[in-house]
C-alpha cells in the first residue's frame, strides 16, 4: 500500500456544507435548474445486462466466501469503505461508504473511518417495515465474525494476530463455545453511530486497501440472525446489503438475476478520468447509478459456448476464455468480423497468479526432508509451463518466477523463475533419491517400494482436460504415474480447504495494490483458509510477520524476495504464470473499462441499443 494516501474532496452527491463565493446570476439560474430537476433519475428498469460466468458462485456472505465468482455478485449487493476510482488510472482511493479516506494514527496503529449518513440496506421482511440504515456497528459486527472462531471464516487472515485484545476474546469464546458479539473489544469499536475506531497490536501498512474488498464489507446483524445456516451462521443464499443491485434470483448452476437497489443511496458517475474519457464523462456526468436496472448472470462452463453466446449478441460483453483467444485475435489484433461488427477489444495483465500446489501434509508429496523436496521439484521440473501458456492459453500468460505478480508492490524484477522445465534434470533428481521404476511397469515407485501415484484436481471442462493431458504427458515422461480427481469447481475447492487434495492447480487474484496476499497463501496461519499447500516453515513466518510492520519499501521488497527464495528451495508451488485478460465489449455497451481489481463494474455501464 502506498501510505502517502492522497486525501481527495467529498464526492458532490454528499452535499456537504463548504464556504463558496456569493452566487451570481448565472450561478442561481443553474441553481433552479437542478431544483427543478428534481432527484437523480433512478436505474432503468428497461434494461438488462446479459454476461456469463464460466463456474458458479459458493454463496453470497461476504465474510466467509473467499472464491472470485462469488465476489462478484457480493460487490454489487454489498458495500465497501472504500473503493477505487473507475476511470483515474493509476488507481486511486476513493470513499463509498467512508466520507473521507481513514485517518492513520499512531505510527499506524490506530485508523479511523467516519461514515456516510443516509446509506441504507436494501428492504427486507427482516427489518419488519423499517429503513435499517448502516452504521459503524454494522462493520463492528460484520469483521468480529471473520474473527469468530465459530464462523471459521477463510478470511481470518485479514485480522488474524492483529487486533488489539482480540486473543482474549476469541480464547473465551473457545472455551464457551460462543462468540460474544457485544462483548467491547479494544480493536474494533464504534466511538459513534458513523466512526469506526482499529487499533492494531502493530502496523499493518496493508489493511487499509483491504477496505476495498468485499470481505470487510458490512451486513446486517438480524440478517445473519434470521437466515445464517444452523451450525455455522452463515447466510450463503440470502444477502442483504446496501450496494447498487440486490439479488432477485439465483438457480443453482444457472444463472443468477440482479435488480437495482431502490434504496441505493445517490451517487453519481465519476468526472475525472483520462484523457480518452472525456466523451464517456461528457455523456454522463451527473447521471446516477446504477444507470441499468438488470443484471443477468448465466453460468456456462465451456468456453466454446461462452464465445458463441456473444456472437450470437447474447452477451454483452466477454472476457475471452485463454483457449480461444486465437479465434478472436490474430497478429495482436482483433479479426476483421469483430471489427466490421463495432466490437471492442482490450488485453491488461491481471494482478493474479495461476499456480499448481503440493499438500504439504500429504505424506506422499509433503514434508520438508530432502526427498520429499527433490519429488516435488522434480514434478514441476517435469512440467513444461511453457508450453501450457504457448499452446493451451493461447500465449496469453507470463511465466512467473515470484508468487508476487508484475504490476504489485513487492514484484522483484530481478528475481528470476527458477526449477524451470527440464525433464532430463527431473529425472536424474529422482533416480538421485531412488523414485526408480522397482518392477518394470514403467513408472516409478517410492524408495521403499510403494506405489508412487499423484493425484491432481481438476475440473471437467475443456480447456482443464487439454491441461490434464499435457500434465500427463509431462509426468510420463519422467516416469510419475499421474490420476486426476475430477469435479466442479465449488467441490473441490471445500476438499483443498480441508486438506483432501494432493495436488491442484488454482488461481489468486488480488482485490488492492500491494502483493502481500499472496504470500499469505504461503502462512501458516492461514492453513485451512487461504493456505491450500499447508505449508508451514518457521523461517518464512518470520519473514512474513517482519514485512507486515513495513510500508511499500525497498526494505520490505527485499523480504518478499527472500520468501519467495524460499518458495524455490522447498516448492510447495509450481508458480505458474501471470494472466492476461482479453475482453470483447459489443457497440452498444458504455462505460466499459477494465479495471485490474474491479473485473465487473456492473454500476458504471449502459445499454443503448
Amino acid at each position: 500500500m502506498d501510505p502517502a494516501l492522497k486525501r481527495e474532496p467529498p464526492p458532490a452527491s454528499m452535499n456537504l456544507p463548504m464556504r463558496r463565493p456569493f452566487p451570481t446570476l448565472a450561478t442561481l439560474a443553474g441553481i433552479l435548474i437542478l431544483l427543478c430537476a428534481g432527484p437523480l433519475a433512478a436505474a432503468d428498469m428497461s434494461k438488462t445486462l446479459r454476461v456469463a460466468f464460466p463456474v458458479d458462485v459458493t454463496g453470497f456472505d461476504p465474510q466467509v466466501t473467499q472464491d472470485l465468482y462469488s465476489s462478484y455478485i457480493e460487490r454489487s449487493v454489498f458495500d465497501t469503505l472504500l473503493t477505487y476510482d473507475h476511470l483515474v488510472r493509476p488507481y486511486e482511493l476513493v470513499p463509498n461508504t467512508a466520507v473521507a479516506l481513514p485517518e492513520v494514527k499512531d505510527g499506524g496503529r490506530t485508523i479511523i473511518v467516519r461514515l456516510r449518513h443516509g446509506i441504507y440496506f436494501t428492504p427486507d421482511p427482516v427489518f419488519k417495515g423499517k429503513k435499517r440504515e448502516l452504521t459503524a456497528d454494522d462493520y463492528v459486527f460484520s469483521w468480529k465474525r471473520i474473527i469468530d472462531p465459530g464462523v471459521a471464516s477463510p478470511n481470518l487472515f485479514i485480522f488474524e494476530d492483529k487486533l488489539a485484545g482480540a486473543d482474549e476474546l476469541i480464547a473465551a469464546a473457545r472455551k464457551s463455545g460462543k462468540f460474544d458479539y457485544d462483548a467491547k473489544l479494544e480493536g474494533l469499536q464504534a466511538l459513534d453511530p458513523y466512526t469506526l475506531q482499529v487499533k492494531l497490536k502493530s502496523p499493518d501498512y496493508g489493511l487499509v486497501d483491504y477496505m476495498t474488498t468485499t470481505q470487510l464489507s458490512a451486513v446486517a446483524r438480524e440478517v445473519i440472525d434470521a437466515y445464517g445456516a444452523k451450525g455455522n451462521t452463515w447466510a450463503h443464499d440470502h444477502p442483504v446489503g446496501t450496494g447498487p443491485y440486490y439479488l432477485k434470483e439465483w438457480k443453482r448452476g444457472s444463472k443468477l438475476i440482479l435488480e437495482a437497489n431502490p434504496e441505493f443511496r445517490d451517487v453519481s458517475f465519476p468526472e475525472r478520468g483520462e484523457p480518452a474519457d472525456a466523451a464517456l464523462i461528457k455523456a454522463y456526468k451527473g447521471r446516477k447509478l446504477p444507470l441499468v436496472g438488470r443484471i443477468a448472470v448465466a453460468i456456462i462452463e465451456e468456453s466454446n459456448p461462452r464465445l458463441l453466446a456473444f456472437k450470437a449478441k447474447e452477451l454483452d460483453y466477454l472476457y475471452i476464455p485463454t483457449d480461444l483467444v486465437n479465434q478472436v485475435v490474430e497478429n495482436g489484433k482483433l479479426k476483421d468480423e469483430y471489427v466490421k461488427a463495432g466490437i471492442k477489444w482490450s488485453r491488461e495483465l491481471e494482478p493474479s497468479l495461476q499456480y499448481t500446489y503440493f499438500n504439504m501434509e500429504d505424506p506422499l508429496v509433503g514434508g520438508y526432508t530432502p526427498d520429499k523436496i527433490a519429488l516435488r521439484r522434480a514434478i514441476v521440473m517435469g512440467y513444461n509451463g511453457d508450453e501450457e501458456i504457448r499452446v493451451i492459453r493461447n500465449g496469453q500468460g507470463m511465466p512467473a518466477s515470484q508468487p508476487v505478480p508484475l504490476g504489485l508492490s513487492g514484484h522483484d524484477p530481478n528475481l528470476k523463475p527458477a526449477n524451470r522445465y527440464d525433464p532430463a534434470a527431473a529425472r536424474a533428481l529422482l533416480d538421485k533419491f531412488d523414485y526408480k521404476d522397482k518392477n518394470g511397469d514403467g513408472y516409478r515407485e517410492m524408495p521403499g517400494g510403494k506405489p508412487l501415484v499423484i493425484r491432481m484436481g481438476s475440473t471437467p471442462d475443456s480447456l482443464h482436460r487439454l491441461q490434464d493431458e499435457l500434465w500427463t504427458k509431462n509426468m510420463d515422461a519422467i516416469g510419475i504415474k499421474l490420476e486426476f480427481v475430477k469435479q466442479k469447481w465449488p467441490d473441490l475447492l471445500k476438499m483443498s480447504m480441508a486438506g483432501q487434495l494432493m495436488m491442484w492447480s488454482i488461481g489468486w487474484q488480488s482485490g488492492v495494490r500491494d502483493g502481500d496476499s499472496f504470500l499469505g497463501l504461503l502462512y501458516s496461519k492461514n492453513k485451512g483458509n487461504l493456505n491450500d499447500a499447508r505449508f508451514s516453515l518457521p523461517a518464512f513466518d518470520r519473514l512474513y510477520e517482519a514485512s507486515k510492520q513495513l510500508p511499500d519499501s525497498p526494505e520490505r521488497t527485499a523480504l518478499y524476495r527472500k520468501m519467495s527464495e524460499i518458495v524455490q528451495v522447498y516448492a510447495p508451488w509450481h508458480p505458474g504464470y501471470y494472466s492476461y485478460r482479453n475482453a470483447l465489449v459489443q457497440p452498444w455497451v458504455k462505460g466499459f473499462k477494465q479495471h485490474a481489481f474491479i473485473e465487473h463494474p456492473w454500476m458504471y455501464l449502459d445499454v443503448v441499443r
